[in-house]
């Protein structure tokens, strides 16, 4: 025989929301199971002479929510192996009540058949005390799974089952992650009811002296400072779109994908400068204008009908997804050396086919910078063994490159070009071997001549003379004292 659960709500205030029919079925019963005893219901029911089981106990047992709820779900479905029960629970039973949720997903397994009787939700009554019409949108979220990414700020919010002081503390983090501390929010509890209280307060007090239960929401009213967006996506997009627009920017409209490589380039250099200058604000201020060119460039594609902004990131999002399979799937990388072993036998795989009418080497970037490039060249090289085992090999094609360099400045310009590139190309051999990127040691090298040499100019300011008038000497001397000074105000 089947055994059967009437789940039947108990409103969000005292008995006089009960319908009825859930009143008579209640003291027919005589017996009914209860979420909680913390409901004005609980006790009505109870002079009435309802006798309640209540899960309050469970809470104690369990370090986290879910797994309360699991357990009261399969108590109440071992309960009713063969028998018929009541569980009341506060609310609607299907308006934010996990248990009721996981009873009707686990209920096949046990052979339990779930009725659910209805109740008052606290979604009218909350929508009363605010003032709010449903018609101009609003969101119902769970204060215990509350994602911060993911809040819509231009809409009504109501973020419902506050049950204390440290949720409502979690609730309040949540939110100053968008919005300012004097954002006035308002504390709803046990909506439409006797006991009905709203309070507003600034967002920084949310936690602050307030009583809050099971009963308690919070509204958070729809943003409509414009800059309380200005970090979100949705926001940045929407500028980029009117730059573009027939009213926008004449040089903005203008661009193309051509036309704008160049700041693309620079914009990445620029990142690398803040970087290596270890200043955090100026590095966010940097990719900010990598992320303008990425922007840029996807309005254009949306602009030309080609591709949107919608393309790129799940483009982005699928390739993530796809080439770590040991953290979205099964696979198995437990260092970061396996994980670009994994990486690079996906690739390889993805790209078989166009290796094999291509080769090895055809989806290097073609407007690398050279030295970018030659290192690219040589990594793929590598990987199919064309690559000396040791160093020493690698070395010794540096000097054989350089002698070739002097002896090719007795002939043509050609010769030394082609010489010199021969020598810079083995240096970039060197470079690999030791795991550095010549890119990068070649930028610190330009940071550090630039430094060097702005020294000397100050020197020469300082005193009054040109630094044509200095001899090579003095400047060489200079530079000496700029190395000392240079790296004892870096801490060197």
């Amino acid at each position: 025989m089947a055994g059967t659960i009437n789940i039947v709500g108990l409103g969000a205030d005292d008995i006089e929301q009960l319908s009825i029919g859930i009143y008579r079925l209640l003291q027919q019963k005589g017996d009914i199971y209860v979420r909680t005893d913390k409901h004005p219901v609980v006790d009505q029911l109870k002079q009435d002479g309802v006798r309640c089981q209540s899960f309050d106990s469970v809470y104690e047992q369990y370090e986290n929510f879910p797994e309360v709820y699991e357990a009261i779900a399969q108590e109440l479905l071992e309960t009713a192996q063969g028998q018929e029960i009541i569980y009341a629970v506060p609310g609607h039973p299907q308006v934010a009540e996990r248990t009721v949720k996981l009873l009707q997903e686990w209920s096949e397994a046990y052979d339990v058949v779930i009725h659910i009787q209805g109740g008052h939700s606290f979604i009218d009554p909350m929508l009363t005390a605010l003032g709010i019409d449903p018609i101009e949108g609003f969101s119902l979220m769970d204060a215990m799974s509350l994602e911060t990414d993911q809040l819509p700020l231009q809409q009504h919010m109501i973020i419902c089952q506050v049950y204390d002081a440290i949720i409502a503390s979690e609730v309040k983090l949540n939110l100053l992650e968008h919005l300012p501390p004097d954002y006035e929010v308002t504390i709803v509890t046990a909506a439409g009811g006797q006991n009905e209280q709203v309070i507003k307060v600034p967002l920084s007090k949310l936690d602050h002296d307030f009583t809050t239960d099971n009963l308690t929401s919070v509204y958070v009213p729809p943003v409509s400072n414009e800059r309380y967006l200005y970090h979100t996506f949705a926001k940045l997009r929407q500028v980029i779109g009117t730059l573009r627009g027939p009213n926008g920017c004449p040089w903005d409209r203008k661009q193309t994908h051509e036309s704008l490589k160049p700041y693309l380039l620079e914009e990445a250099y620029e990142v690398i400068d803040a970087i290596d200058d270890e200043d955090d604000e100026h590095i966010a201020e940097e990719l900010g204008d990598v992320l303008l060119q990425v922007m840029l460039h996807a309005q254009i594609g949306e602009d030309n009908g080609y591709f949107a902004v919608d393309d790129v990131i799940y483009g982005l999002t699928e390739k993530m997804i796809r080439r770590h399979p040991h953290v979205f799937s099964d696979g198995q990388a437990d260092t970061a050396e396996d994980v670009m072993q994994n990486w690079d036998a996906i690739k390889a795989n993805e790209t078989n086919k166009q290796h094999r009418s291509h080769g090895l080497l055809w989806d290097v970037g073609k407007a690398l910078p050279p030295l970018n490039k030659a290192f690219e060249y040589q990594k793929k090289a590598a990987k199919v063994g064309f690559d000396w085992s040791e160093d020493e090999p690698v070395w010794a094609k540096v000097y054989e490159e350089l002698d070739e360099v002097k002896q090719s400045l007795m002939d043509s310009h050609e010769s030394t070009l082609d010489e010199l590139g021969d020598a810079l190309f083995a240096l970039v051999n060197v470079a690999r071997h030791y795991n550095i990127h010549p890119e990068i040691a070649l930028q610190r090298t330009n940071k550090k001549f630039y430094e060097r040499f702005s020294y000397i100019e100050r020197y020469a300011e300082e005193q009054g003379v040109s630094l044509s008038s200095m001899s090579l000497d003095r400047m060489d001397e200079i530079w000496e004292e700029a190395k000392i000074f240079l790296a004892k105000e870096a801490g060197e």
